[in-house]
């Protein structure tokens, strides 16, 4: 389970783009902050997936992943160029693949092949179409199909997916995905043939019939999901706030405990975070935590280029290393994870000293934000790299 948002300029209160997920998966599964430079590759070169290989491409984009450490793909991520990408988990009625690309894949995918938003839905597609999705997304055999926000700075798209069949709706003003594939009718692009499909398979009688996120899911979903429920949620969130929405208040979002977005759980949990304030491609600010549960973390900011900043190798790896900030970050929040909608006056301290740490990064970010007219491209780097590693050192103090 995961939810994802994004605010485009007219909702946010600075004129922004301003994306957010959180990734809830195996509460025992770490998700690492990984980093892969811009590279180039040989002609005819191979690309080993989670699980299955691909032809790779000429050069691949430097991407910013949150990835489980034994796969390939990533939950949600951003790269050089500003477009940023969530995934989530559906249900629908076309049958799971016993192998394909994982949807985590298709991610990782249109992050490093994708210069715009754009670029990257049609990267998606067109490997879904050609490779199609499949294969256990968990170390359980969970198997599922995947639905997608894709933004830049400019656009954003929600894609569904079921299959190798998708369906595309541009964003307008805000939008959040959840775990149901939620496009209505006809969408604004679709995979050629996909309503005829539909007819053949009697999920609809005919053209006027066919509404996507009601004929696909194979359990009935309501036209309009309530407020006690997180697709629901996470849209109220979203238009209470219109015009109001900052980097800071999406991190809010992600810390909501009443239907559970911040997901506290014995089997999943949310695992990692990310909010993204994107604005000029160079200028973009991506917030990671980099451990598990957001309201037990803190948000560090990250931007391109990222060689000097904290993050670990890309996996895939074997085993967990214990030695992983997110490993030993789960064992020190144990507990205090229990329970997070009853009152725990240890926790709220623990809580109240994380904000501090938060806020202080946020104002930081800030400033370099006001005088970065005066800065040259390096030197705003430099300083967002200097915030990222004291947001590190400060991490790490709070679970010595």
């Amino acid at each position: 389970m995961c939810d994802t948002y994004i605010s485009l300029p007219e909702s946010s209160k600075d004129g922004s783009v301003i994306f957010g997920k959180n990734s809830d998966r195996l509460e025992s599964e770490p998700q690492l902050i990984t980093y892969i430079p811009r590279k180039s590759y040989s002609k005819d070169e191979k690309l080993t997936c989670t699980h299955i290989e691909i032809p790779q491409i000429r050069e691949t984009f430097a991407v910013l992943l949150s990835q489980p450490y034994w796969m390939w793909g990533a939950e949600m991520g951003a790269n050089e160029f500003g477009v940023v990408i969530g995934n989530e988990s559906v249900q629908t009625k076309e049958p799971l693949n016993e192998t394909g690309l994982l949807g985590m894949d298709l991610l990782r995918l249109g992050l490093e092949r994708g210069k715009t938003a754009k670029q990257a839905l049609n990267i998606i597609t067109d490997l879904l179409e050609k490779y199609g999705q499949g294969g256990n997304h968990n170390l359980r055999g969970l198997n599922y199909h995947n639905s997608f926000l894709i933004a830049d700075s400019k656009d954003a798209y929600v894609l569904d997916t079921a299959g190798k069949w998708w369906i595309v709706e541009f964003v307008k003003s805000y939008r959040s995905i959840s775990n149901h594939i939620s496009i209505r009718g006809k969408g604004d692009l679709r995979r050629k043939g996909i309503i005829q499909h539909a007819i053949n398979q009697g999920y609809c009688k005919d053209d006027e019939e066919f509404d996507f996120k009601l004929i696909f899911s194979p359990s009935p979903l309501p036209e309009v999901f309530p407020i006690t429920d997180r697709d629901g949620c996470s849209l109220n969130q979203l238009s209470k706030n219109k015009g109001m929405i900052t980097p800071s208040l999406i991190m809010a979002f992600l810390r909501e405990h009443e239907v559970g977005i911040c997901m506290h759980g014995r089997i999943d949990q949310s695992v990692g975070s990310q909010v993204s304030h994107l604005r000029d491609n160079k200028k973009s600010i991506h917030w990671f935590t980099g451990s598990t549960i957001p309201c037990l973390g803190i948000f560090k900011p990250y931007v391109f280029s990222a060689e000097n900043q904290i993050f670990e190798k890309a996996g895939p790896y074997k085993d967990i290393n214990p030695g992983w900030f997110w490993t030993r970050h789960a064992k020190f929040i144990k507990h205090f994870k229990k329970r997070p909608k009853t009152e725990n006056p240890e926790r709220m301290v623990y809580y109240k000293k994380l904000r501090t740490i938060e806020n202080e990064l946020i104002e930081k970010v800030n400033n370099v934000y006001k005088e970065e007219e005066k800065l040259l491209e390096e030197e705003f780097v430099e300083k967002i790299t200097q915030i990222n590693q004291y947001g590190w050192k400060k991490a790490e103090e709070m679970i010595d």
